[in-house]
């Protein structure tokens, strides 16, 4: 608009607002990336050396076992036992990572893996699989998933409910369901070409191990090179600077809670693989062996700071142990005993080096 028609407009006629500046994005991306790099500094200055202590304590527990029991763990089929263990959980966990990454929690991932896995398992589900393939009980199971996660992450971000309660909700609704849904019975996996595409192995390796992989590189890349990483942490580390700098804080969190939900419904998928079968008590109490891993890991859990490698590293500590314990005909009691140590012994840690790098503002 010409200084000419500007001048000839009346007085009190409203004008368009300014047009958004031509370096928003960049602006709200550098203050992503300069939270990203006080995270890095403040917590992750020690990363290396946080891995490298989790590859010496997952070392040192492998020798453990190879002392107690002998060649029956040191085989290759006992290894294998060890990761399609973790697989699961470690899917679960990767999702719990970036949710604990942003400062928030996730309780529901474990009857929400259950709801999905009995869902993808009705008479009507399995019915249209038959009829148009397996991928009808795969996109079943990822809709329940991200359709709870999503239920989620709306409560928490914009029904401002505390995400412990949320999800704690969300546990117990979920759970509920699947048992309404399957009537307290396990529904088998009838669809051939399910079995055929997830069970079994691929050059050796266990298909669910293969689906945890993928899982846990893209994690990877998501929270370490990307943008909606970069947020994350943003988010995680000052939740009202991030707002401030421009960040849709509120869309953000739902997104992660989103997230995972999908990881939860994988998971899902990735039971029926290994089980064959859909109940209502699967995944029961994963969300607590999800948070356990990820904070063993070395993701903070005020927020701020999140590890893909340590997670992984940590879910793989808990199924080794867990192997060693049934191989030595160990009570379950003492399992729980000792992880509660290991979790407890990961929190005075994370303390300790928090308090020695102080976060700068």
């Amino acid at each position: 608009m010409s200084e000419h028609q500007l001048s000839a407009q009346p007085p009190g006629t409203p004008t368009a607002p300014p047009p958004p500046a031509a370096d928003e994005s960049a602006r709200v991306e550098k203050v992503a990336r300069e939270s990203t790099g006080r995270a890095r500094r403040g917590g992750s200055s020690g990363g290396s050396a946080r891995i490298l202590g989790l590859v010496v304590a997952l070392a040192a527990i492998c020798v453990v076992g190879a002392i107690t029991s002998g060649s029956r763990f040191a085989s290759l089929d006992n290894a294998t036992v060890i990761v399609s263990t973790a697989a699961i959980i470690g899917v679960v966990s990767i999702g719990m990572t970036f949710v604990i990454t942003a400062g928030g929690i996730d309780l529901s991932v474990g009857s929400v893996l259950g709801l999905s896995s009995v869902w993808a398992t009705t008479v009507a589900t399995q019915t249209m699989a038959e009829q148009y393939g397996w991928i009808v009980m795969v996109g079943c199971a990822l809709a329940v998933g991200l359709a709870a996660g999503v239920i989620n992450g709306v409560l928490i971000a914009y029904g401002k409910v505390v995400g412990f309660i949320a999800t704690l909700a969300m546990l117990v609704a979920a759970r509920g369901l699947a048992e309404l849904i399957a009537g307290r019975r396990t529904q088998l996996v009838n669809v051939s070409s399910f079995e055929s595409t997830f069970k079994g192995d691929l050059l050796g390796v266990p298909k669910i191990v293969w689906i945890f992989a993928v899982v846990a590189v893209a994690g990877w890349f998501l929270l370490n090179r990307t943008t909606f990483g970069r947020r994350t942490i943003a988010v995680g580390g000052n939740p009202e600077a991030a707002r401030l700098a421009g960040i849709a804080v509120k869309r953000h969190t739902m997104y992660l809670y989103a997230l995972c939900g999908l990881t939860a419904g994988i998971a899902g998928v990735m039971m029926l693989a290994r089980t064959g079968a859909g109940s209502s008590t699967n995944g029961t109490l994963y969300e607590l062996d999800a948070i356990a891993a990820v904070v063993v890991g070395g993701t903070l859990l005020a927020g701020g700071r999140g590890t893909i490698v340590g997670t992984v590293l940590g879910v793989l500590i808990f199924a080794t142990l867990t192997n060693i314990f049934v191989q030595n005909n160990l009570d379950s009691s003492v399992q729980s005993v000792v992880k509660g140590a290991i979790i407890i012994a990961a929190v005075l840690l994370q303390q300790r080096f928090t308090t020695r790098t102080p976060r700068t503002t």
